[in-house]
């Protein structure tokens, strides 16, 4: 039997999904290190950004071919996406990482799929399907063991704040990269990229985020490296990489999708601890991630509709459309 586009678009929705969860897994672990060494976030997040946007910019006036006009027909999309999703997200995040353990600061960005589905029930008047409820319980357990949380820990109250404002962008960025658009999904992640720099950028010059970078050596991996490393390596891996990436997942599957799919990311982090520094997880937490995997399952069987999105280079949908 034939595959039908519909599972083609999925099958490769899912595979760009875990792609750039095992790339965006990467930020927090290798930014730590410099945050510690002295970097402010506002300095790490905006050399983040700007080194993204300039990685992105090929790429993404190559998928346009000329069409200008979509970026300023779709202006508030990639407002909106650059603002809160790509500026808001890891800004808040970075700030949450500066103050709070990684593994925390990460799973209370991840309840933004939850706000996700809270705010199309509020803004649909429909209720979300038991499955889809169900996996959301599912998987957010799944991430309380993954993340070791039962045990006591002292929280620093304003990066708790960070770390939640971090998840309203996270589910920003799912919401605006689940829009139908003309723009093709590299092209979105790049003029996101731009606008999230420029914002960064015009926050740190009104004094409300603080600067500061000194020449530091920062210890990565057991090796000490310089500080442009690391930086590096999140403004390619995590960033302008994985950025790209998922947009193309969620156009494929769906914010709702998409962004469940996107807690694997979490899963990802602590496999990665075990294999480049030797944590290995305890047996709760690979149950954790039993249930992870188990509610995305949960929330793919709870799509009501199937919301596949595919880019449209030339003709454009009609204005009542939604997703």
């Amino acid at each position: 039997m034939s595959t039908t586009p519909t599972t083609s678009h999925r099958t490769v929705g899912i595979v760009a999904g875990l792609v750039a969860a095992v790339a965006f897994a990467t930020s927090g672990p290798v930014v730590k290190p410099l945050l510690v060494a002295g970097w402010s976030p506002g300095s790490a997040i905006l050399v983040r950004l700007s080194v993204a946007a300039l990685l992105l910019a090929g790429p993404a006036a190559w998928a346009l071919r000329g069409r200008w006009h979509v970026l300023r027909e779709e202006w508030s999309t990639v407002l909106g996406f650059g603002v809160l999703g790509v500026a808001t997200a890891s800004t808040m995040y970075y700030l949450a990482v500066d103050r709070l353990p990684v593994a925390v600061a990460l799973l209370v960005e991840y309840t933004g799929p939850l706000l996700l589905v809270a705010w199309r029930w509020v803004r649909g008047r429909q209720a979300p399907t038991r499955a889809t409820l169900a996996g959301a319980a599912l998987a957010t357990g799944g991430l309380v063991l993954v993340l070791d949380l039962t045990g006591s820990l002292e929280l620093d109250p304003v990066g708790l704040l960070f770390a939640v404002i971090s998840a309203v962008g996270n589910a920003a960025y799912f919401a605006f990269t689940g829009r139908r658009t003309e723009l093709p999904s590299i092209s979105l992640a790049g003029a996101g990229m731009v606008v999230g720099a420029l914002t960064v950028g015009i926050v740190a010059a009104l004094g409300v985020l603080p600067l500061s970078a000194p020449d530091v050596r920062v210890d990565l991996l057991g090796a000490q490296v310089h500080w442009i490393v690391p930086l590096l390596v999140v403004a390619t891996l995590p960033t302008a990489f994985a950025y790209g990436v998922s947009a193309v997942s969620v156009r494929l599957l769906g914010e709702r999708l998409a962004s469940f799919l996107a807690l694997s990311e979490v899963v990802v982090a602590v496999l990665l601890a075990w294999a480049l520094v030797g944590e290995a997880p305890l047996a709760f937490q690979i149950a954790g991630m039993v249930l992870v995997v188990a509610g995305i399952a949960l929330v793919r069987r709870g799509t009501d509709v199937p919301e596949v999105l595919v880019e449209v280079p030339e003709r454009r949908l009609p204005a009542d459309v939604r997703t």
